[in-house]
């Protein structure tokens, strides 16, 4: 039998052609025009490409839907109301076409709009709209035997008198997509729609229910800048997706000669494991161009397009950023108890970087596949290090792991008489508030007696084993980091241990620090609703000269040195790049911490908002996340920490992220 990972899209989407039956558990990979051709696609290049798709065994991979972008209809519907296409472009017509792409196995897209015009370049000229017509044009579509729709929308707002691009419209976009929406279901259609309203009103809360796709942020451009840009937006989308319902993030420039091969392998990568739908955009063949064959391999990569298509369905999500040392760790669970792993590095040069498995969530993995470096290892203990190259990503499949914290005996263990040492013991702060559990093999007869000691404080001390006990707990002190070894003297053997990290100390933004410059405390309550979690109310107006300031007690061994200590940082930030995201807009803002005096850590931390930036109660910016971050110089008793924006202009926006609170773990 084949197997499913060569297959990776057999399993949850099937196609009986002429009839279709068309399940959308799963979305199939597909091809458009748009991204290569802009709004002047034809007949002989959408035959070409469609036809490349087979030969070039894309197909078979599961790319299988093939999109005519915008470009392809006129500025006047038919005498009857009917849409018609361009028939200078398409001679044969779209009856032709669709009958074309079926008889290769593949399926027809259809590129519209929501307004009384398309979105469209220039060159394109006016194009016909569906406002108005909806029935009809749904109508028109299963005439031509079409399987999918994308649905823009410009032109839309009747009540500001149909502007192009409209990023703050009077009314939600949802109302066009949920008219098309009935239309669709009203005939009994089982065309995948594509809502693609440029993540306007924050879609993920309303287009589920009404499309099988949502786009959730502006047009990806052809520059490096824009997979950071959008993989800020999709962070607070991840939880959204599901089974039938995927966030969006764009069609792929993957083939485009508009990135390396690193950057590419990044860009699909993410687009994979963030479970949107994936998109060639880039000219297969045509009279000019062929795909280079490094794109190609990337396209046909069936680790990564299987982690696209996992039947789990789940996002990978953002966990941790370090953004001053360019990298940044994102996972997600893949059917059969299995995790995909990205570490993207930021950086444009190739490191050697290190993957904490803690920060994924385990302790080890009997089996680490590193999929672009092709190299598989098997008993990964606590970390996992490679060369990434400049823009480059490792991309890992993770499988038989175990949870972070836990360490048996047989793995992490070497024993020496009755003295066992643990190894690669990882540790997210200094601390001496560990807790450690030791659990036996089989329990003693008697009370007994082992000592415990570890690298941070080699001084052992005695832990009392009672009778019949088969488990006993202790306090530990371990370093920030994954170095850490525990020595166990005991007459009993040792099965494993289990490491807990202290619970850590809350301070909110508005009880434990003072404000300076114009900074201020906003309450996020109207009455009905309340946000800012876990307070109620933020910091706002943060910038470079706007601070807030806290004192914070902290616990050093050395009375004269200095600790690297972790604290998770609730934040707000809701500023979208709309109109920005051509040029400089980022999804992003910063937030900094100094400590006693020190040079301050920046963190840029992606978007936050869960809610419509238009119309919902904080217009988005009273949603918090958390992000952590470690910062060194902690000193025994009280310390000063200042939360403000004290980046460089370069890499800064004016105003940093709004401040909720933080944890610090003592």
């Amino acid at each position: 039998m084949e197997s499913q990972r060569h297959r990776p899209w057999g399993k949850s989407c099937f196609l009986i052609l002429g009839s279709l039956i068309l399940n959308v558990q799963l979305i199939l990979p597909r091809w458009n025009s748009y991204n290569h051709y802009s709004c002047s696609p034809n007949e002989t290049i959408i035959h070409s490409n469609a036809q490349a798709l087979v030969d070039l065994g894309l197909a078979d991979l599961g790319y299988q839907y093939v999109t005519t972008d915008c470009g392809w209809t006129v500025p006047d519907r038919l005498a009857n109301g009917s849409l018609t296409w361009n028939a200078e472009l398409f001679p044969s017509g779209f009856f032709a076409l669709g009958d074309f792409l079926h008889n290769l196995g593949l399926l027809f897209g259809v590129y519209e709009d929501a307004g009384v015009e398309t979105c469209s370049t220039t060159a394109a000229g006016t194009q016909a709209g569906s406002l108005y017509h909806e029935a009809q044009d749904v109508a028109t579509f299963k005439s031509w035997g079409v399987d999918a729709l994308k649905y823009d929308n410009c032109y839309s707002d009747a009540a500001t008198d149909y502007p192009d691009t409209d990023y703050t419209p009077s009314v939600s976009p949802r109302y066009h997509y949920e008219n098309m929406s009935n239309t669709l279901a009203a005939q009994d259609e089982t065309i995948l729609f594509q809502i693609c309203d440029w993540g306007v009103d924050f879609p993920a809360l309303w287009a589920p229910e009404l499309g099988n796709t949502w786009r959730i942020a502006n047009d990806i451009i052809p520059d490096w800048r824009t997979i950071f840009r959008i993989l800020n937006q999709a962070v607070p989308n991840t939880p959204f997706a599901g089974s039938g319902q995927w966030p969006d993030l764009d069609m792929l420039e993957v083939g485009n000669d508009v990135f390396t091969t690193p950057e590419e392998q990044t860009h699909f990568s993410m687009w994979a494991i963030l479970k949107s739908p994936l998109t060639i955009g880039a000219a297969l063949k045509d009279d000019a161009t062929s795909i280079a064959e490094s794109s190609l391999e990337i396209l046909m990569n069936e680790d990564v397009i299987a982690f696209n298509q996992d039947s789990l369905g789940e996002s990978a999500s953002l966990r941790r950023r370090w953004t001053e040392d360019g990298f940044e760790v994102w996972s997600g669970s893949l059917e059969g108890e299995k995790t995909v792993v990205a570490l993207i590095n930021w950086d444009d040069e190739t490191r050697d970087l290190t993957l904490d498995l803690p920060i994924a969530g385990f302790q080890s993995a009997g089996l680490v596949k590193n999929i672009w470096a092709n190299e598989t290892v098997e008993n990964v203990k606590t970390t996992y290090s490679a060369f990434v190259e400049g823009h480059g990503v490792m991309l890992l499949e993770l499988g038989d792991t175990t949870e972070a914290g836990t360490y048996s005996t047989s793995l992490f263990g070497s024993s020496t008489g009755t003295e066992t040492t643990f190894s690669s013991v990882y540790a997210n702060t200094t601390s001496s508030k560990y807790t450690i559990d030791i659990i036996f093999t089989s329990s003693s007869s008697k009370a007994t007696t082992i000592k415990l000691s570890s690298s941070t404080n080699t001084t052992s001390k005695s832990v009392s084993v009672p009778a019949s006990g088969k488990t006993v707990s202790s306090t530990l002190s371990l370093t920030a980091g994954f170095t850490n070894t525990i020595t166990i003297e005991s007459s009993l053997t040792i099965e494993s241990i289990k490491i807990t990290s202290p619970t850590g100390t809350y301070y909110t933004g508005k009880d434990s620090f003072t404000l300076s410059g114009d900074a201020i405390i906003e309450d996020c309550t109207n009455g009905t609703v309340t946000g800012c979690a876990p307070v109620g109310y933020k910091i706002g107006y943060i910038s470079a000269s706007n601070k807030a300031t806290a004192t914070i007690k902290a616990t050093v061994s050395s009375a004269n040195g200095t600790e690297a200590k972790y604290i998770e940082l609730d934040y707000i930030n809701n500023d979208i790049a709309l109109s920005t995201s051509w040029d400089w807009g980022s999804n992003s803002r910063n937030i900094t911490v100094a400590l006693n005096g020190g040079s301050p850590v920046r963190l840029e931390v992606p978007l936050s908002g869960r809610h419509s930036e238009l119309y919902s109660a904080g217009l988005g910016w009273w949603d918090t996340a958390t992000l952590g971050i470690l910062v060194d110089g902690w000193k025994d008793g009280d310390n000063e920490v200042v939360i403000a924006n004290a980046a460089d202009t370069d890499v800064s926006q004016t105003w940093g992220a709004d401040f909720v609170g933080l944890r610090f773990y003592d």
